[in-house]
Order: C-alpha cells, then sequence, then structure tokens
C-alpha cells in the first residue's frame, strides 16, 4: 500500500495548526470506550488527525519512522484513539541508512537490483532493500521512536523481494555468507533460481526477528507488552506478482503476534484463468487470498486483521469501479467467520479528501459520493460486531482444501518460470468454488501443527509451481490420510524444479524428485495406477496425472477434476453439494454472494425484515435476491436479541451510549467531517423530541410497523449528544 499522497489542500492549514499545537487546536477527545480494549478495528495513515481521517476506529495505525511521529502519534491519542505504529520493511524514507548518515557507510548497494544493474524503486531513491543485518538495525532505532512515545503494537509491513532481483553487490555478499560458494545469477538455471529465493526469504524473516528482538528487549527492560505485526499480502498475491516474502514462517518468529491481510481491490482484481477465460474475479480471488491468510495463523495461537480498501492505490478508476470493487472484497473478508478483526481503511483522507479518477480532465474527477461516505461508515461500524460465535453456511460441500506452500514464490522468474497467471492453482481451486464449494486453501508448512488438519477431509496438492519446504511435511499429511483423508495429487512430474538441490535428492545427490518421497511416507510399495483411488490405511490417495494448468485453460477443463472430487467426497462421507451462492450467517447478519459462471440453478432468495447495509438509506426490505454478481450484507431484524429500551442497531457514525433514564435516551456521536450520517434506533414507541447537541433535529422518520427510528444530520468531527425524549 503506497502511503506517499501529498496532503489536501482543503486542510493543510489545519494539519500545520494541530501538528503545531495540538492540545490547543483539536477537538475535545471523544469519550472512552470500553470495548476499544478489543481492537475490532482500525486503520493506517502517515498524517496527523484530521476532520478527513476521523474513521472512529478503535485504533489509528501511524505509519512512518521520521522525526513528526511522536507529533502525529498525540494528535491521535488525544482525540481518544488506541495508538499502534507501523512503517514499511522493504522500503520507506530511508535516506539516512542508503546515504550514512546512520552508521557513516553508503549502503546504496543493498537496494534490490535485476539483471541489467538497474534498481528497483518504490519511487525516486525509495529503494526495495536487500536486508542487511545493519538494515534491521537501523530499523530498530526508528521504531525506537514509537515505543518512546507509547505505542501499543509495531506493525511491519511488506516484507519484499522482487523475484526479478537478486544482482546486487549486497545480495551476492549474503549469498557467499549463507551458503558459503559464490554467487551465481538467478537466471542461470531453475537451482539459482531457487537458491536465490530461499535466501530472500531468509533475509526478510531474519530482519524482522531483529526488530521483534528489539521490541521484547524493549518490553522486558519497561514492563510493557508491546506486541508486533506483520501486514503482507497474502501468499497468492505475491507469488501472482513475483514477489519472494517470509509468509508462514513469520507465526514461528518469537514476538510474532500476527498478521494484517494486506488483501484489496488491487490485489484481488489481478486477472486469472477459468475455463480458458483470463479475466477480473474480485470477489472469487479475494476469498481465496482471505483464506490464505487466515491459514497462516490458524492452530499457530496468532492472530489476523482483514484489511478493506475503499478505494485502492490505482487512482484512474471512477467511484463506481471503487465502490463495486470494494463491496466484492468486503464480503469476501466476511466469508471467513473465524476472523472478526479488521483494518477498515488504508490512507483515509485520500478516500474522503480527493477526487478520482485521475490521470484525466478535471471535469471528470468526483469526490466520493455522498451516499458511498455513508455507506462506509455504516458498514465500518458494523464491523465492529462481527465477533459473532454462532455462524450457519448455505453453500457447496465444505471441508475440501488446497494446499499451497511459501515456495509458490520461489519458481516465478527466468530461466523456467511457474504459469504466469497462476493456472496451477487457480485450475485447482476455481473450479469448486464457482459450484458455491468454500474451498479452504491450506499452508503446506502448518500441516504439522497438531490439529491443523482437522477440519479438512479433502485436500488437492499439486508439486507443479510449489515443492515442500521440509522432510516433515510428507509424515504429517501421510498420518492425515491414514486415518481417513482424502488426498488429490494433481502432478505429472514435469517440473524442472523438481531436480533443485533440496532435502527430497540429498543436495543433488540423487534423482528423487518430492512426490515420490510423499508416496514412499504414503507406504505405497510401488507407483499407483492414475486417477483411481488407492486406499492408504482409512483414507485414500487419488493420482491425477495432469499437469494442474490445464485444467484452468480449456473450456470445459474443469470438468475432469470436478469428477475426481465428487468421487473423494464420497469416500470422505461428504454430500456433494453444488450452488449459485456462498452466503454464511454470522449471528444476526448474512454475508453473501452471487456467482457467475456457475450452475444453471434459480438465485438464492432471502426473505425476512431485512437492512442492507451497503444501502445509504437502510431501509427494511422484505427480500433480497442472490442473482450472479450481487452482493450483500444483511442485518436480520428478527435475528437482533435486543433490550427493551432504545437501542442503536446500526449508523454511519460513531454512536456511543450515555447514561440513560426512564424517558431520556443519548449518545455521544462523532464521524468523518461533513458527510451525512445516519442513526438507525430500534424503540418501542416514537421519540417526541431529538436534539443533536444544541439544535432540534428535524429530519428523522419513524417506521411504526418495524419500530424503527431513522435520524439523519451532518457528521461533525467532535464529540456532540444525541438526546431522544420519550
Amino acid at each position: 500500500m503506497n502511503p506517499t499522497t501529498p496532503l489536501l489542500p482543503s486542510f493543510a492549514l489545519f494539519l500545520a495548526l494541530a501538528t503545531s499545537s495540538p492540545a490547543q487546536q483539536l477537538p475535545p477527545p471523544f469519550p472512552n470506550d470500553p470495548a476499544s480494549a478489543l481492537e475490532r478495528t482500525c486503520f493506517q495513515t502517515s498524517r496527523p488527525w484530521s476532520p478527513l481521517g476521523n474513521l472512529r476506529s478503535d485504533v489509528t495505525l501511524v505509519y512512518g519512522i521520521d522525526k513528526s511521529l511522536p507529533e502525529r502519534i498525540n494528535t491521535w491519542r488525544d482525540r481518544g484513539y488506541r495508538v499502534h505504529l507501523m512503517t514499511g520493511v522493504a522500503w520507506g524514507e530511508y535516506q539516512d541508512y542508503l546515504y550514512g548518515r546512520f552508521d557513516g557507510k553508503n549502503h546504496v548497494d543493498n537496494a534490490q537490483t535485476n539483471r541489467k544493474g538497474e534498481t528497483i524503486s518504490h519511487g525516486g531513491d525509495v529503494y526495495y532493500m536487500c536486508p542487511a543485518e545493519n538494515y534491521g538495525e537501523f530499523l530498530s532505532v526508528g521504531v525506537q521512536k514509537g515505543l518512546e512515545a507509547g505505542v501499543e503494537a509495531v506493525h511491519l509491513e511488506e516484507p519484499e523481494f522482487w523475484a526479478r532481483a537478486g544482482y546486487s553487490e549486497g545480495f551476492k555478499r549474503e549469498w557467499k555468507a549463507f551458503y558459503q560458494e559464490d554467487w551465481q545469477a538467478p537466471d542461470s538455471s531453475p537451482d539459482a533460481q531457487w537458491r536465490a529465493s530461499k535466501l530472500k526469504y531468509y533475509l526478510y524473516r531474519r530482519a524482522l526477528q531483529q526488530v521483534f528482538n528489539h521490541v521484547q528487549e524493549f518490553n522486558k527492560k519497561n514492563n510493557k507488552h508491546v506486541r508486533c505485526y506483520v501486514p503482507t499480502h497474502s501468499l497468492l498475491n505475491y507469488a501472482h506478482w513475483c514477489i519472494v516474502s517470509p509468509q508462514s514462517s513469520l507465526a514461528k518468529l518469537d514476538g510474532c503476534d500476527g498478521y494484517i491481510a494486506q488483501v484489496w481491490t488491487g490485489t484481488s482484481r489481478t486477472p486469472n484463468p477459468f475455463r480458458g477465460k483470463l479475466k477480473e474475479r474480485t470477489l472469487e480471488t479475494a476469498f481465496l487470498e482471505y483464506g490464505a491468510m487466515q491459514n497462516l495463523v490458524r492452530a499457530t495461537g496468532r492472530s489476523v486483521w482483514y484489511l478493506n480498501d475503499p478505494i485502492e492505490d490505482n487512482p484512474r478508476h471512477d467511484w463506481t469501479d471503487y465502490r463495486t470493487n470494494w463491496e466484492s472484497t468486503l464480503v469476501a473478508s466476511l466469508l471467513q467467520p473465524d476472523v472478526s478483526q479488521f483494518e477498515v481503511a488504508p490512507w483515509p483522507e485520500r478516500i474522503f479528501g480527493e477526487k478520482y479518477p485521475k490521470g484525466g480532465s478535471e471535469a471528470d474527477r468526483k469526490s466520493i459520493p455522498p451516499e458511498y461516505a455513508t455507506e462506509l461508515q455504516v458498514v465500518m461500524n458494523a464491523l465492529n460486531d462481527m465477533k459473532q460465535p454462532d455462524y450457519a453456511w448455505d453453500a457447496g460441500t465444505r471441508g475440501i482444501g488446497i494446499l499451497i506452500s511459501d515456495s509458490l514464490m520461489f519458481q516465478r522468474e527466468q530461466p523456467t518460470p511457474s504459469d504466469p497467471n497462476m493456472a496451477q492453482f487457480y485450475g485447482l481451486a476455481m473450479p469448486p468454488l464457482k459450484r458455491g464449494i468454500p474451498i479452504t486453501p491450506v499452508q503446506l508448512e502448518n500441516v504439522t501443527l497438531p490439529g491443523f488438519l482437522d477440519d479438512q477431509k479433502v485436500l488437492m496438492l499439486s508439486y507443479q509451481g510449489q515443492k515442500p519446504q521440509s522432510a516433515d511435511i510428507h509424515p504429517a499429511l501421510a498420518e492425515w490420510v491414514k486415518k481417513g483423508g482424502i488426498l488429490i495429487f494433481v502432478d505429472d512430474d514435469s517440473d524442472p524444479y523438481n531436480k533443485v538441490r533440496e532435502w527430497w535428492n540429498d543436495e543433488g545427490k540423487n534423482d528423487r524428485i518430492p512426490r515420490q518421497d510423499l508416496f514412499e511416507k504414503l507406504g505405497l510399495k510401488r507407483e499407483p495406477t492414475p486417477d483411481r483411488a488407492t486406499k492408504v490405511g482409512n483414507g485414500s490417495l487419488i493420482w491425477l496425472k495432469k499437469n494442474p494448468v490445464s485444467y484452468a485453460l480449456s473450456e470445459e477443463g474443469d470438468l475432469a477434476l470436478i469428477d475426481a472430487l465428487k468421487k473423494a467426497a464420497h469416500k470422505a462421507d461428504l454430500d456433494w453439494t453444488e450452488t449459485n451462492h456462498l452466503l454464511l450467517r454470522r449471528g444476526p447478519y448474512w454475508v453473501g454472494a452471487g456467482l457467475d459462471e456457475s450452475i444453471s440453478e434459480d438465485s438464492k432468495i432471502l426473505s425476512g425484515r431485512l437492512i442492507n447495509l451497503f444501502d445509504p438509506e437502510l431501509k427494511v426490505q422484505k427480500s433480497f435476491t442472490l442473482a450472479p454478481g450481487n452482493r450483500v450484507f444483511l442485518l436480520d431484524l428478527d435475528k437482533l436479541v435486543l433490550p427493551k429500551t432504545p437501542t442503536v442497531i446500526a449508523s454511519a457514525c460513531k454512536a456511543l451510549p450515555l447514561k440513560n433514564e426512564s424517558r431520556e435516551f443519548s449518545w455521544t456521536v462523532e464521524g468523518v467531517g461533513n458527510t451525512p450520517g445516519i442513526v438507525l434506533v430500534s424503540s418501542s414507541i416514537a421519540p417526541k423530541s431529538i436534539q443533536l447537541g444544541d439544535q432540534d433535529v428535524k429530519d428523522f422518520t419513524w417506521d411504526e410497523e418495524n419500530h424503527l427510528l431513522h435520524v439523519r444530520f451532518e457528521n461533525e468531527a467532535t464529540p456532540r449528544v444525541l438526546k431522544m425524549n420519550f
């Protein structure tokens, strides 16, 4: 995510005043909300507090470790926010390190460099770095500013090493130290590319551990409990974009508390193949990306936040595009019931303060539509209520997963890159997902964790485009099969990376390939007959001797895979069900998506007293249809358990209850400045009067049939009391 957005003229003066004298210039703080200790929602910003950034989430992630950091932190804390620090790992305004102002040595030769000798930049001399050990020390010194300013957590963003990099002098030094052999050009052979990727993977894990150690030492000395998180793209996106990152290995580092899953329109709209067509499939791709991130932490004791972005880094789209894609990624994130923490936006000032699309004429650029500004705030507040242990699926067969390894990132460059559109993964994942089956990307490196595979009944695996990183994976996988799991192995042994120097061939001393080791661990004395189920203990192996890429590239390529999945589901005692939708109830909320390119059946219809949280009017509707392309986030009034007293059930602002009397009820309200606010109150009777601050509210409606009160007003970025007399 790119933080380098310019200051907005409409509030640049305000920011200057706020920064120079925050105690005098800022509005009063919002009252303390005890629930904010749960840290349900957050957002990131590189700016001081401003009306346009006032999302009233529990946490502000204050971005960057420059000299202004302590003052920026104070502007948010003084407004009643919990504060974390966030900064880039691979890149940032780190010229002090580059040019010797940190330790007296020039480190430009540690910038990531491609085979043409060109440094890889995030803009100007903000280079992607090859992290030497002293780079971790530099980051630790910067993070110390936030620790001294009292942040409650540190987020080290995007440890990224480009697959096309690996040619700098700094990287050559690291190669020599790590492998005890002379550097080889990564594009010179599959083995060299594999070894380069493994080194890149290691270097950022080392850098992060250095900073985690620094934070833990600070905690020990000061009796604190500052946590550490890694905001990172999904494994699927990094592999697709040809980037290497430590991913699952970070959960095993001392001091890592979890991740932020940086999944948003910009990653999820990356085109992928299905039935021979390459196109954007934002909902489905986001669902798989979020699922992959949840599987990084499942059974590890770590936690994950899900990012949503109401726009994206690309400023050349219009508001309709942003809104449609955001609703898709938002729904995809909510279709993961085990996750209930959300980063509701990066850079809110660019959402509520800038005009789009950029790059065209000034006349075409528009500020955020008022109804979208309202919708966003309604949803952002609803996300505080997503810890709903009672949930139920209405979708296709559950219990089916696809195994993915961090090594998906290791085979993405010359001389023999894997499929450019990741067909080796999407060829297996998209056919069941398009039939409404909520397939789970399962982290291969985590199969050794106790209980990690307990919910999986059928697993698909291919070593086309990825390989098992350690020898303990196959025994754990074999044990799962022997206990009753059904493994579909899809591979024709054609991947040249089968021959790289690794544990399965004794570092290149023999010709074994990883598939052979897996079959041996399954107890197979000879190679099984392809396409047939081979009994293994209480489970089975089905070997489809094909390259999984083929399932994605032809119009009917998915049919053979679905046939194998049906057989596997039957053997696993799973009822095979296909739907043209994904639908999940989370407590009183419904989250759903109608699927295109799916089976031909009537669309699912939901009935009841339903409020579409994507509707800024928050009207009650009696039914919703999950037609192809439809996305819904609904509040079901009939599933709400409410007190008899007036209660806010949805709002486009923060609405914190105050102490109430028998006939007078009030809330402190605050939102993004100069946006349309709405508060929806459940009440058995209509109010006699409504006041906001010292003004009477005239814009309200009473829905007698549903006992609902809609109150509308203009949001302000300062706390006001909304009072109702009954």
